[in-house]
């Protein structure tokens, strides 16, 4: 995940080269280090340092990772002939390469030759069955063609093998909520905790999960994890003082009766309704009324 400072770095220098005032190798350099798509601005810029034989001599053996770059976003932005010419030149100059042979499959999967792809993944698989970039192409491939079934079957099976990359949990969790199958969405955020205990964000995401499956013991462990988010963040989640209203208002109907419970339910609502309504007088005060008015449909008052 990009930090607000980077991305501010990676905006200065865009307009920098916008603007006429250089800085594309740069852009380039950080693109890749930061590991972000902008593939317009990547072929555009790269571009014009690959077609100025003075630019590109310069670069030395960077020329080729510059190929490289640029040929992936030409498939993105479906320049294909660009993106050829770049795999071309890579062949000619890496005729062993992997890598290259890589690059030759996506050029089959930017162009849909699904099946000639898939052929050439899967003889890459069967020399190096841990080519972690090899299982990950064949999950956007699904992903590509609507197979969403086979995406889910991908990302499992590659999980199998790379459990602790936390970005496909958390994509194979996105998949499962857009399918409403939120028990196995629960079961990645819970991964995801577990190896990153301090991100707010997977609290959040397994809180919304347990909110949307409801029942009294989900709602009542949604609202722990709610309050998590707000512990982790200082209390500057507002959606997660949101969501401590919506769990405890909906507790508080399921279990009539304990007013034990009823009586804590209430005294933590109470304290994020208030919370909330001192975020908005500060940030959205012409939106204040709105809130109060939510908050009164939940009989909450701070």
């Amino acid at each position: 995940m990009v930090s607000k400072t980077e991305e501010t770095q990676l905006n200065r220098l865009e307009n920098q080269v916008d603007n006429g005032g250089g800085g594309a190798w740069e852009y380039l350099c950080l693109v890749r280090k930061l590991k972000v798509r902008r593939s317009e601005k990547v072929l555009k810029y790269g571009l014009s340092i690959l077609n100025d034989l003075k630019k590109r001599s310069s670069l030395g053996t960077e020329e080729w990772t510059l190929y490289e770059q640029v040929a992936i976003a030409a498939m993105d932005c479906q320049s294909l002939n660009v993106a050829k010419d770049c795999v071309r030149l890579l062949r000619k100059a890496f005729p062993e390469s992997k890598r290259v042979g890589r690059l030759e499959a996506m050029l089959l999967e930017a162009k849909g030759s699904w099946a000639e792809a898939e052929k050439a993944y899967s003889s890459f698989l069967e020399e190096n069955p841990l080519d972690q970039v090899i299982h990950k192409r064949r999950v956007a491939m699904a992903k590509a063609q609507g197979d969403t079934s086979g995406a889910i079957e991908w990302l499992n099976k590659y999980l199998e093998i790379f459990m602790a990359d936390h970005d496909a949990w958390r994509e194979l969790a996105e998949i499962y909520v857009s399918l409403q199958m939120y028990k196995q969405a629960a079961f990645c955020y819970e991964e995801l905790i577990l190896s990153q205990p301090t991100v707010p964000l997977h609290h959040l995401a397994y809180a919304d999960v347990l909110y949307t499956l409801g029942g009294l013991e989900n709602l009542q462990t949604a609202k722990k994890y709610y309050a998590s988010v707000i512990d982790l963040t200082g209390g500057k989640n507002t959606r997660a003082l949101f969501g401590i209203n919506l769990c405890t208002s909906a507790i508080g109907q399921l279990a009539k009766g304990r007013n034990k419970e009823d009586k804590e339910s209430l005294e933590l609502q109470s304290l994020a309704a208030t919370a909330l309504e001192k975020d908005y007088k500060q940030r959205a005060p012409d939106k204040l009324s709105l809130l109060t008015t939510a908050l009164k449909s939940l009989k909450v008052s701070s």
